[in-house]
């Protein structure tokens, strides 16, 4: 391989990969926003029993749906990408936790793991999931004792992390 064509999917398979962690957290801050880049705006979203429709649909879905939790955490790992010219396809496995008021004082932990096979399409310079598709392979939801500390930051933009990021980006070079 030429080092053009290398340095090319070096770059395509690091904005992917950028595209993923925005996912994780538009779901954690509930960024209804940075969810939409994340998807073309006609990229079916198929998880299973969870969830039919398209990527923008979905993170409209999870803002309702994840609106009466506690707090949430998607991590993704063993992230697998393949890229040929504007058109790529990755394996991607995520763990999510979330925390939900139970009866009483109880405190619900769900636990589901799986993995996103996603097509992704480079369009107007930019690479966005063309076609997802997630694969549970398990889950659990059981009574946890609160925790010793409390739940910091925000499940929106008001979180610190905004306030550092954009520090960050709007920083001269």
């Amino acid at each position: 391989m030429d080092s053009d064509k290398a340095l090319s999917e070096l770059l395509a398979k690091q904005a992917i990969t950028e595209r993923l962690n925005d996912y994780c957290r538009a779901m954690d801050r509930m960024d209804d926003p940075l969810g939409y880049t994340v998807f073309h705006p006609d990229a079916p979203a198929d998880y299973g029993e969870i969830f039919k429709g398209t990527g923008h649909e979905f993170v409209d879905w999870v803002h309702q749906s994840h609106a009466p939790m506690i707090s949430t955490n998607h991590k993704i790992s063993n992230v697998s990408i393949r890229i040929d010219g504007d058109r790529a396809g990755s394996e991607t496995y995520v763990t999510m936790h979330g925390r939900i008021p139970g009866e009483g004082d109880t405190v619900m932990e769900i636990h589901s793991i799986g993995r996103y096979l996603d097509k992704w399409e480079k369009r107007d310079g930019e690479w966005r999931i063309s076609e997802r598709r997630f694969l549970s392979n398990m889950d659990e939801v059981r009574p946890v004792a609160m925790s010793a500390y409390p739940t910091e930051g925000a499940r929106d933009r008001s979180d610190p992390s905004y306030a550092l990021l954009g520090a960050v980006e709007q920083a001269p070079a």
